[in-house]
Parts: C-alpha cells; sequence; structure tokens
C-alpha cells in the first residue's frame, strides 16, 4: 500500500521529512504519533500523492510519486483532513452528492452515508450552519460513499463527542476488512492504540517505532 524508502520532503523549500522509511501493507493500520510541527500532516499528504519526494523512493498503491499520479488512482485515497473537504454554502447533502458523482457512485450513496453517520435528518443544512461536530461526521462520511483502499486520518477524533468515536474505529475496521490499509494521526494515545496495529513516532523528520501503551 505504501512503501517509502530514504524519502526527503521539503515544503516551501524547508526540509520537513529526512531520509524517512515507512512500509504499510494490505490490512495494516499505522498510528503517527509526534510534535506539532514534526511533519505529521505533510507525511499524510506525501501518502495522499499530494507532495513529490525531493530524495528517495516512494510509491503508493504501486505508483511511483517522482511522476504523475494516474487520477484513478487517487480515487483509491481518501484524506481526511484537519480542515473538511466541504463547500460551506453547501448543505451536507449537496456536498456528499457531489463527492458521489466525483467518485462516479450513485447519490443514494450519499444519503446513505449520512444516514450511517448520523447526519440524515441534518442533510439539507448548509454547512456553515452546522456544528463542528456535525461538519467532522460529515467529512468522515466522505470515506462511505466509496469506500477506499487507503485511508489517511488526521486527528479523527478531534472535534467529536465521545459517542461519535466509534464511527473512526468502524470506518477503519471496514477499510481493513476489504483487505485497505490505514495511517492515522493522533494525539490521542490512548484511542490510537485501541485501532492500530502498531505506533510510530515522527522525530527530526524520521519515524522510529514506540511501545504500545496496551
Amino acid at each position: 500500500m505504501i512503501d517509502f524508502a530514504g524519502v526527503g520532503v521539503h515544503v516551501h523549500r524547508t526540509p520537513v521529512l529526512r531520509a524517512l522509511d515507512l512500509t504499510l501493507e494490505s490490512g495494516e493500520v499505522t498510528g503517527i504519533i509526534g510534535a506539532n510541527g514534526s511533519g505529521k500532516t505533510t507525511l499524510l499528504q506525501l501518502a495522499a500523492t499530494l507532495h513529490r519526494p525531493v530524495a528517495g523512493a516512494a510509491r503508493v498503491l504501486g505508483a511511483d510519486l517522482s511522476s504523475a499520479v494516474p487520477a484513478h488512482l487517487r480515487r483509491s485515497i481518501c484524506l481526511v483532513g484537519h480542515e473538511a473537504a466541504l463547500y460551506p454554502h453547501l448543505t451536507l447533502r449537496e456536498n456528499l452528492r457531489f463527492v458521489a458523482a466525483v467518485l462516479g457512485q450513485t447519490q443514494q450513496s450519499a444519503d446513505t452515508a449520512l444516514d450511517t453517520v448520523g447526519l440524515g435528518r441534518a442533510a439539507d443544512r448548509r454547512v456553515r450552519q452546522c456544528s463542528q461536530g456535525m461538519v467532522r461526521r460529515a467529512d468522515l462520511a466522505r470515506a462511505l460513499i466509496a469506500p477506499p483502499k487507503l485511508l489517511l486520518l488526521d486527528e479523527p477524533h478531534a472535534g467529536l463527542d465521545s459517542s461519535a468515536g466509534d464511527l473512526v474505529d468502524f470506518l477503519v475496521d471496514e477499510v481493513r476488512s476489504r483487505g485497505g490499509a490505514a495511517v492515522i494521526v493522533s494525539h490521542d494515545r490512548a484511542r490510537l492504540d485501541l485501532v492500530v496495529d502498531r505506533v510510530l513516532e515522527l522525530v527530526d523528520g524520521q519515524l522510529v517505532p514506540v511501545r504500545s501503551l496496551r
């Protein structure tokens, strides 16, 4: 799913990732921790094919990131970041149906996803009128419309109430059950350890293994 060897990434000419190694196999879920500014989000963006490495070798779902990545491959990756990938002036339903159209799925798949995350009754509310928790749920619902091969989550529990925390676990288990894989960045170490197979810490641009809390 992911094969990074000696990878370096610069952001605005500043080195962020340095000689980084990461291998992610089918069915595996890896957690990433690290200090603020350590490059965790950059790492997820690299896995989402949004960066090109300046050093080393990087492959995601078999594609070499040193060259142009096919559009169909990107449709197999879902990145849920700090900022919701939703249009604030559109309703939740309109946003999810737009995602469905881009992914070649039916409008019903969008409606079903909203129901699954508990937003069916609020489907016609504009995003700018929704609470942070509702927006987070709707953003996570994108991963239900066309389940990805690679799920990338950046602080997925932030802004979610305790009852919604199980939604993250459900999405990860769903991806894993189909032979996909996931990478989760989180400061919530206790929740992270419950769902991942291993935890790595990003230090000085490189990943190092850390002991599980379980």
